[in-house]
């Protein structure tokens, strides 16, 4: 029984940034091979480390009149876990001013389960399967080749360049190269040449002008806005526009295709049902 166990390889996940890992079915504990974060494995899901601590019984007849000793200061750590999801307090300044940080909605990377978090969180907890979701932000200026799983927003600099390694996220900005895996709950925005091999899915996509780019997989998104050169096959659920000088090759799946003057399309066009099962009346506008 327990060299099948042993035999038998889980997937978990690190707490700290998120990249994901293979290891023995009968792992108790283990360190991240990304950030070298130290965490626990209860029922084949990643846990924090609790260190066990011993407090001694002060004596009741001076107990009132005695401080409270102070707690010992935790050591600085480039790795330590992101605080749970607490609002922050906030300055004078942002009092005076009302600017307070608007509730965020995010999506559970397991359960898929939407839930509401305050504005200015760090990390939160998913309340349907109890997962840690990550919101911590990344700014890539450098080679990039490992697994990025957040609900906070991504950045690939001009300098940057990610490959292999699939990214999760919240909203993604190319300025840089990607030749990737993307699932975005949020945008996709990309404002540089190159081919992406993976699969790409997101809320919307948006390629910007003077952006030439190449999808080799398919594409899903909820709309898609188009101002460059793209080449690739799109399946959306909305619509699907061509900005002025745009031009788009390859198949589109869509419930409504706008192709404003000077845009061009090359390739096949399906219509789909939008969610009210009725099919547009026109799949091809001029402007």
């Amino acid at each position: 029984m327990a060299s099948g166990q042993a035999r038998q390889r889980i997937e978990v996940t690190c707490p700290e940034c998120g990249h994901a890992q293979n290891e023995p079915g009968i792992v108790v504990s283990t360190a991240c091979r990304a950030c070298g974060f130290h965490f626990q494995v209860k029922d084949g899901k990643a846990v924090l480390r609790t260190v066990p601590t011993t407090r001694f019984a002060a004596d009741r007849s001076s107990e009132a009149d005695s401080e409270p000793e102070p707690e010992p200061s935790q050591p600085l750590s480039p790795f330590r876990r992101p605080e749970p999801a607490v609002q922050r307090p906030q300055t004078l300044l942002q009092r005076l001013l009302g600017r307070n940080p608007k509730p965020r909605t995010i999506r559970c990377f397991n359960c898929e389960v939407e839930h509401t978090t305050v504005g200015d969180a760090q990390s939160s907890q998913c309340p349907s399967c109890g997962a840690y979701i990550s919101l911590r932000n990344y700014e890539i200026d450098d080679r990039w080749n490992r697994r990025i799983q957040t609900r906070g927003d991504v950045t690939i600099l001009k300098t940057g360049a990610v490959s292999g390694a699939p990214i999760v996220c919240h909203s993604l900005t190319v300025l840089g190269e990607l030749a990737a895996a993307v699932d975005c709950s949020g945008d996709l925005i990309i404002r540089s040449h190159g081919k992406i091999p993976g699969n790409v899915r997101c809320d919307t996509l948006r390629v910007e002008r003077g952006a030439k780019v190449e999808f080799l997989s398919i594409i899903t998104a909820s709309k898609v806005v188009i101002d460059g050169l793209v080449t690739g096959q799109i399946h959306c659920s909305g619509s699907v526009t061509l900005e002025k000088r745009a031009k788009l090759n390859g198949l589109v799946q869509a419930t409504r295709l706008i192709v404003k003057q000077g845009a061009t399309h090359n390739g096949p066009m399906e219509i789909l049902q939008s969610e009210s099962g009725e099919t547009p009346e026109s799949d091809h506008d001029e402007e």
